[in-house]
């Protein structure tokens, strides 16, 4: 395997979505979302750089005070699942067109929707806003799907409090 070039690492460096880890050279973390984003960087053919993104979002049933009823959560699962896959256009820059896979997953004793993507660029710098999209657009997706009337717990509570904030509402009906 070669080394993942200079231009690559720059890209991510530069970028404010990312922090490169340090247990692993070509491995960056994205720090604009409280959901555990990580982006492997490798050298592909003819100059690109693939870029596999992998974000876990908690499960619904890990990020609520009350229990949620398994058909409530397996329909939202499926329903992040559909709503993942149509990621299409708009989302990147670059002319990939992504195919995203859901699974769900244990990770480090929690449940989670795991959403894993696999792109290549010439660009690298066009690469790295496209996983920083993809991120995003994996955490807006699950911010979608949000189901009213439970009692949420971190990291939902404090995305949802933020989206109030930044609409100018407190979240409190009149």
């Amino acid at each position: 395997m070669s080394e993942l070039p200079d231009r690559a690492r720059r890209a991510f460096r530069d970028h404010d979505a990312f922090e490169a880890d340090d247990d692993a050279p070509d491995r960056f973390i994205a720090t604009a979302t409280p959901f555990e984003g990580i982006v492997a960087a490798s050298p592909a053919d003819g100059g690109r750089i693939e870029f596999d993104v992998t974000v876990r979002a908690p499960m619904l049933d890990e990020v609520t005070e009350d229990d949620v009823a398994p058909v409530v959560e397996e329909g939202w699962y499926e329903t992040f699942e559909r709503r993942v896959g149509n990621v299409g256009g708009g989302v990147l820059a670059g002319d990939n067109v992504p195919d995203p896979a859901v699974t769900e997953t244990t990770h480090q004793g929690r449940r989670s929707a795991e959403v894993t993507v696999s792109f290549a660029d010439i660009d690298p710098r066009r690469g790295v806003n496209d996983a920083a999209a993809l991120v995003d657009f994996v955490e807006g997706t699950y911010v979608q799907g949000v189901i009213p009337g439970y009692e949420y717990t971190e990291p939902v509570a404090g995305i949802l409090a933020e989206a109030r904030r930044a609409g100018g509402s407190d979240g409190v009906e009149q």
